[in-house]
């Protein structure tokens, strides 16, 4: 198996996709915080601009470049302007995504072909390009799935197709990558109800604004494992051990699903809002990380776990020697 070493965040040119707001805009100026060169991309050039004009003057290295993921042609020249920067990508993290909130048969065909171009035509045409430029000298892609990647859900159910989808092209991608021994890292992080825009800026045909099924997390912690995924290879990440709760009860109970699902959907809108206008055809809101709705959490064990699992295992190990040694001492007790 070809060795994959990735260079420290400091010393990395990245290119974030989806940047102008949620996970990939928190991700880019946490990137620029470490020391990373910074390439936010998306459709919203003003939020672009000043996400970029704010990470420069904090010190950063940013630029940007305006591009819509679901033409590949356009994805290209995103990756020209880094390269015309900084002469190479070091990691590409593909993280443009939209939603709707809808059944099924209430989804405008239009809107899931839609989905379907930025979620998983996105994803395929950044990680094509990424490969042009890391398969000599090496790298990371990473990219942006869902709990709904292993997880079908009612009402957000073109979304969760989506992310199958991503999860099915990605696997297969580091498959492929490892048989042509090429040195590139290829991660999936699968984060559970995230605290951004997402909602709001989602196609909607229920009543009201749509909702994220709690428990909800900070995107911080999104942006955290993306950035240690950029460092370390890692095969996939789950953020939000609730989540991973969730997979692991639909994998195992599958028809446990079937029966709760009437009871999640209430919990996917909020009748006494109104709905803000989609983004899922062209760019609306204006630089928004966080919903302002729903907040997130600030931690997760679970998720913490994941990123180190060293110290995991020595502290597990000291937790069974502990136990063990607490163990002995009872039973020469009795004796």
């Amino acid at each position: 198996m070809t060795k994959i070493t990735l260079k420290p965040l400091a010393d990395q040119v990245i290119v974030i996709t989806g940047a102008s707001s949620g996970i990939g805009l928190v991700t880019a100026k946490l990137a620029a915080e470490r020391g990373a060169k910074v390439v936010l991309v998306a459709r919203n050039e003003r939020s672009l601009a000043d996400a970029v004009a704010e990470i420069v003057a904090k010190g950063g290295d940013a630029i940007h470049a305006v591009a819509d993921v679901g033409d590949i042609a356009q994805v290209r020249a995103a990756a020209d302007a880094a390269i015309a920067r900084y002469g190479r990508i070091d990691t590409w993290v593909n993280d443009a995504g939209t939603a709707i909130y809808a059944k099924l048969v209430d989804t405008p065909l239009d809107e899931h072909r839609q989905l379907f171009q930025t979620n998983y035509f996105g994803a395929v045409h950044g990680a094509l390009t990424a490969i042009e430029h890391l398969r000599d000298h090496g790298g990371a892609i990473v990219t942006v799935g869902s709990i709904a990647s292993d997880l079908p859900s009612p009402i957000l159910s073109a979304y969760s197709a989506s992310k199958h989808a991503v999860r099915g092209f990605v696997d297969a991608l580091r498959m492929e990558l490892t048989a042509d021994k090429l040195p590139i890292a290829v991660t999936l992080i699968k984060p559970a109800g995230i605290d951004t825009p997402i909602a709001q800026n989602a196609a909607k045909h229920v009543d009201g604004e749509g909702l994220l099924p709690p428990p909800v997390y900070d995107p911080t912690l999104v942006a955290r494992a993306i950035l240690d995924a950029a460092q370390h290879v890692r095969r996939d990440v789950t953020v939000g051990g609730a989540g991973r709760l969730q997979v692991l009860v639909g994998k195992h109970f599958p028809a446990l699903l079937d029966v709760i699902a009437p009871f999640m959907e209430p919990m996917m809108s909020d009748p006494t809002r109104r709905p803000s206008a989609s983004t899922i055809f062209a760019p609306g809101r204006h630089g928004q990380e966080r919903s302002g709705v729903q907040p997130g959490r600030k931690t997760s064990l679970y998720t913490a776990a994941q990123l180190h699992p060293a110290v995991t295992r020595t502290a597990l190990f000291a937790g069974a020697a502990a136990l063990t040694a607490l163990f002995v001492t009872r039973q020469r007790r009795e004796r």
